[in-house]
């Protein structure tokens, strides 16, 4: 485990997933604002199993100062072929800094893994965010409806060996 303070000086620790957490970081992705009104679709019905946890490096984000480590936000990364596949942070914890310890985790667990590069594939919303997290613009993923009906920015980050 790695603990960490946001900027906001409030102790976060990023620990790897477990099965029990499943359910926390599909309600945590099925609720978020950022998938309201027209992008509700892209996550209706998403799931984010405990095989979904096993499979990949998904890692969360505990306050210890919330109510029973209430997961504030998570990621996953997967290794083949390189890509940060979920990045969430609660709605009412952002702001706080979480998305950047989680990113700067992310690279940490991707170098450690040998990789030189991470794509991320945002959500509109989302795009800001990962510019200033650093990743660079490297293209357009085409929609793919039902579920995601409109074009999302493809961006990279690259992770640089210590």
């Amino acid at each position: 485990m790695n603990a960490r303070t946001s900027p906001m000086s409030r102790p976060i620790t990023i620990r790897r997933a477990v099965a029990r957490d499943a359910k926390r970081l599909t309600r945590l992705v099925r609720g978020s604002r950022a998938y309201e009104g027209k992008y509700a679709a892209a996550v209706a019905g998403y799931r984010v199993g405990p095989d979904y946890i096993e499979a990949h490096r998904t890692f969360v984000a505990v306050g210890t100062d919330e109510p029973q480590g209430r997961v504030l936000g998570f990621y996953s990364l997967v290794l083949a072929p390189p890509e940060l596949d979920l990045l969430f942070v609660a709605d009412e914890a952002q702001g706080r800094g979480i998305g950047r310890l989680l990113v700067a985790h992310m690279q940490s667990e991707a170098r450690a893994a040998g990789l030189d590069r991470v794509k991320v594939v945002s959500h509109l919303p989302a795009e800001e965010f990962y510019h200033r997290a650093g990743a660079v613009r490297i293209g357009t993923a085409l929609a793919n409806p039902p579920a995601v009906p409109w074009d999302r920015p493809e961006f990279e980050f690259h992770i640089p060996s210590e």
